[in-house]
Parts: C-alpha cells; structure tokens; sequence
C-alpha cells in the first residue's frame, strides 16, 4: 500500500540549508508522508532558490519589497500556495513575520523551526540571549504557527550543551546539525497528522453519503 504523501511546500529567505535537509530527506525515503514540490523565497537572488531547483524542485521568488502592503505580499503568497494545492507549508529560515490573517488560514498546516528551546528567547538573537544568560544547555524546537509568535504546540525539541568559550557563532554550528536531523521528524509527524485528518474527514463523508442513500431507498 502507497504511503499518501502531502503536498508540501518550504519557505526560506536564505541559503536553505535546512530546506535542503527537508528535500533530502523526504527524497531519500520512500515512505516518507511530504512531498516537497515548491521552495519560495520572500528574497529572489538566495542560493536556497538555486539549491531547489538543482533538486527538481520549483523553485519561486515573491519579493517581499515589490508590494507596498505585507497584506498585499501575503495574498500573493498565499495565492501560490493555493493555485498549487499545497497541503502542508513548513518555515525554514523564512525571515517574514506573517499577520495573524495569514497564519490562521493555514493554521494546523503550517509549522516552523525556531533556534531556542521555547518557551525560551521567542524572535531574534536567541544564542546570544542564551550565553548572556549563562544557560548550560541551549536548542531548537519545531513547532506549530499561530497568530503569536513562537508559541505553537511543540512537535519536537533538541537539546545541546553550552560550553565555556562558546560564542554566539559556536551554538549556531552546534544547533544547526540538530536542525537538520529533527527538522524532517517533525514534518514527517504533521505530515501524517493532516494525512490522517483528510481519512477520517472523508470516512465521515461516505458515511453521510451512504446514511442519505439509505434514507432514500427507505421511503
């Protein structure tokens, strides 16, 4: 029996390292539940776009600063998605904050990749915020969408160690190979959660179906 796969698409603004993880990973396994079939950047001139396209992947540009309203960029963005049946969008190092209008569109279908162990440092700089606070232990999470920033159900977390004379640049390196290896986990676990959702929807729907047909032949 075919594993059914779903639609995915990676937003980036950046080189893409952790979307080329995703697009190898997915690639690499058969049974894996997302299919990877477009890459956007909000920023057009990234090796991220590149890298998708030397992978088979579509690969599409929507700049950000070519609209005059982030709403305006939303709907085009969102139009993207759509136009392309695209059941799942996954955030790896997409550098737009996204209104509340456009996260609850996709709420449930979209999850993101955050360098702190959350509830820890929401928004920028968190490794730098980790060594000035002294932590000994430092991460990144994936998680959910919604509306508020960086507070979506976690799917998955890992840990690293701190260590004396580390720089902000040392826990990036250190995190970035935990990135890679719990980002493809955790699209795998939503991409079978919203696999799962789409039987039970359509089960209930041939139950209707199949209730109302009764109903006629009975009367």
């Amino acid at each position: 029996m075919s594993v059914q796969k779903i639609k995915t698409a990676v937003l980036i603004s950046g080189r893409g390292s952790n979307m080329t993880a995703l697009v190898d990973a997915a690639k690499k396994d058969a049974e894996f539940p997302a299919e990877i079939v477009l890459v956007i950047s909000n920023r057009p001139d990234v090796l991220g776009l590149e890298s998708a396209s030397k992978r088979g992947i579509e690969a599409l540009a929507i700049d950000h600063k070519s609209y005059e309203t982030r709403e305006a960029f939303e709907d085009e963005l969102h139009k993207a998605l759509s136009d392309r049946g695209i059941e799942l969008v996954v955030c790896a190092g997409f550098m737009r904050k996204l209104t509340a209008t456009f996260t609850r569109k996709w709420e449930g279908a979209m999850i993101n990749i955050h360098p702190s162990l959350l509830p820890k440092y929401k928004g920028l700089h968190t490794h730098q915020r980790a060594l000035d606070a002294g932590d000994k232990e430092h991460g990144c999470t994936v998680h959910y969408v919604t509306a508020e920033l960086d507070s979506g159900p976690i799917i998955m977390q890992a840990k690293v160690p701190v260590l004396d004379g580390d720089t902000a640049d040392d826990l990036a390196a250190r995190i970035l190979v935990e990135e890679h290896r719990i980002f493809p986990l955790s699209l795998a676990i939503a991409a079978k959660a919203i696999a799962t959702k789409a039987i039970a929807t359509k089960a209930i729907a041939t139950k209707a179906i199949a209730t109302k047909v009764t109903a006629t032949k009975a009367l």
